[in-house]
């Protein structure tokens, strides 16, 4: 089998794609007005390379480019032979001689007839790097900060845990791995690489002449069969009755569904089994059974994701486990927190980040199944605040990590009794989210409420939404339209953010509704009852975007949602799409000009959209 080497030159179009992150930077070789840009400094360049390749080593790993803007525009290096060769040195110069950087790669690489300085160094184990003045540093998102060389040096003692995903598998090769998933989070990743060059961008794969080798990531993450490579790669969720689990006659598990697959499949496969157990049904007073959601479901997949994400997988005999009590959610992975990391770190939401698993971590990362990292627990405490629940508890010890999320609500003395004021309303845990956040009076944006109540899907935000209208205790003072005009005087890209409702209570809402009903008769002007319309578009093309949908379709109105279905094996488009109007009479004129749509030469079919009905 012939292997595809991933060329410098590809590496940097891909860096240029996909933009700066925790794992990438660019540096620019030119400084000045737009007008008047002229070459830097090469010693502040050289600079720049040693602090950005030190904080790299020290953190967990990356590459930088330099020769490119912020935005990832390639705009060279004009420099003569000699100046290129002190820049291509750096790494060395002008890093303390007594902390020798991990097997960096430095390279001058002709793009697009434009010099480009290529860097990339692994996290490094064997020194706390630093540079040649003697300055300490270490990536952290998307900067380099300066840190203590004894923090660093506490981590280095935790090296087998740290090094498990990164070591190299010997008997394992390509044939090993899950085609489709590899083929499909690539194209994730990246619509023009091959599922070798992706292994090796993400430094999961090296060649070493003859073949490529895998690092233990790449097979955690895409294995055909994972249990070959490690035996407890699995989530385990346990259904206690009860708030303890008890043994013998007394033995209260009512269910134990083990999944086990690779990390990618494992995300997927815990969170369907997880999910269900987020919500409890109960009778209410209009004599209906009705599920309600007792945990946020956010807060819990980011628990979820989390666990799998950064447990210990040199602790082979282990697996993470869930257990769904009757009051509390815990979620039990092996390993300790790393020495670098407290618990009060994590209560205080300071956004740190320290990955156990590198190279598992930055795949989640690249693919978009987690995003910025160091905010899983910020979002979660942000997620379970909002939603009136106790804030989690952490525990680390006994090699172990335990999360748990409570179902007790929290209100303050203020909240309370405004609530007092809509006790006679059957009221769903998320609608009292929402009239929680009108205690005061303020006008609350549709974003605040998707963030609060932690939605996922835009039919549960117009469901909450119309409930709350039709009980009369939510009303717009702001309408759609104008909240579309505010957002484009004041140039803000989100109009969700434009604030739109208030929160009455119900005896003022009786008397805002007969006052409504009179100005209906006497102005014949309708309501904002706005209705969503949604339409079927064919015909287009398979890499179409949401923007281009958006070009060609934004004129007729206000779009609410774009849904373009992918492939799971390719990751490309299907040819066909969802568009959804805010209110019928912009898919309605969509349809009246259906014959004069095209994108590029292609012309588009568009068809109302009619759901299935169930069959009887």
């Amino acid at each position: 089998m012939k292997i595809e080497l991933l060329r410098l030159k590809e590496r940097i179009e891909i860096a240029s794609e996909m933009g700066e992150s925790h794992f990438r930077e660019f540096k620019s070789g030119f400084e000045g007005p737009d007008a008047d840009k002229k070459p830097r400094a090469v010693k502040d360049i050289c600079q720049n390379i040693s602090k950005t390749l030190v904080a790299f080593a020290n953190a967990d790993g990356g590459e930088l480019i330099v020769g490119a803007e912020d935005d990832g525009e390639i705009t060279g290096l004009e420099y003569k032979e000699d100046l290129l060769k002190v820049i291509i040195e750096a790494p060395k110069t002008y890093v303390h001689s007594t902390t020798p950087l991990p097997a960096t790669k430095s390279q001058i690489v002709d793009y697009e007839g434009k010099k480009v300085a290529y860097f990339s160094v692994p996290k490094g184990t064997e020194h706390v790097y630093i540079t040649s003045d003697g300055k300490c540093l270490k990536r952290k998102d998307l900067e380099s900060i300066p840190v203590s060389p004894e923090s660093i040096q506490v981590e280095r003692s935790e090296k087998k845990s740290r090094e498990y995903d990164r070591s190299f598998v010997d008997g394992a090769d390509i044939t090993d791995l899950d085609k489709d998933l590899l083929s499909f989070a690539a194209k994730e990743f990246s619509k023009t690489i091959s599922e070798e060059k992706f292994l090796q961008h993400l430094d999961l794969a090296e060649f070493d002449g003859d073949k490529l080798r895998l690092r233990m990531a790449s097979l955690l993450l895409f294995a055909k069969l994972p249990h070959k490579w490690h035996p407890r790669l699995q989530v385990r969720i346990l259904k206690v009755k009860g708030t303890e689990v008890k043994s013998g006659k007394d033995f209260n598990v009512i269910s134990d569904n083990e999944i086990s697959d690779n990390i990618l499949q494992l995300v997927d496969g815990s969170w369907d089994s997880l999910r269900p157990h987020l919500t409890e049904t109960k009778f209410s007073t209009d004599a209906l059974f009705k599920a309600q959601v007792v945990y946020p479901e956010l807060a819990c997949r980011e628990a979820l994701i989390n666990a799998i994400a950064h447990r210990d997988y040199s602790i082979e005999g282990r697996g993470i486990e869930i257990y769904v009590f009757d009051d509390r959610l815990e979620i039990k992975s092996p390993g300790t927190l790393l020495s670098s990391v407290s618990v009060s770190d994590l209560e205080n939401r300071s956004g740190i980040h320290q990955s156990r698993n590198t190279y598992v971590a930055r795949v989640l990362k690249e693919v978009g199944y987690m995003r910025e990292l160091g905010e899983g627990f910020r979002r979660i405490y942000d997620l379970m605040e909002s939603n009136d629940l106790r804030k989690p508890t952490l525990y680390s010890g006994e090699k172990s990590f335990v999360v748990t999320l409570s179902q007790k609500l929290v209100y303050t003395k203020e909240e309370k009794f405004w609530l007092e004021n809509f006790e006679n309303l059957t009221l769903s845990r998320d609608e009292k989210t929402i009239i929680r956040l009108g205690a005061k009076g303020e006008l609350i944006s549709p974003k605040l409420i998707w963030d609060s109540v932690g939605i996922v899907d835009t039919d549960v935000y117009r469901q909450l939404i119309e409930s709350l209208r039709q009980k009369g205790v939510l009303i717009s003072e702001v309408s759609k339209p104008q909240a579309l005009k505010i957002a484009q005087k004041e140039k803000i890209r989100d109009k969700k953010s434009i604030p739109r409702f208030k929160i009455i209570k119900p005896e003022l809402s009786v008397a805002k509704n007969k006052i409504n009903k009179e100005t209906k008769k006497i102005s014949g002007r309708k309501l904002d009852t706005s209705s969503y319309s949604k339409l079927f578009i064919e015909n287009i093309p398979f890499d179409c975007t949401d923007e281009q949908i958006e070009e060609v379709f934004g004129k007729y109105g206000e779009i609410d949602s774009i849904h373009i279905p992918k492939n799971y094996n390719t990751g490309s488009g299907r040819g066909f799409a969802y568009v959804e109007f805010e209110n019928e009479e912009s898919s309605k004129n969509a349809l009246d000009d259906k014959f004069n749509l095209f994108m590029g030469k292609r012309k588009v079919i568009v068809k109302p959209f009619k759901p299935r009905r169930a069959s009887r």
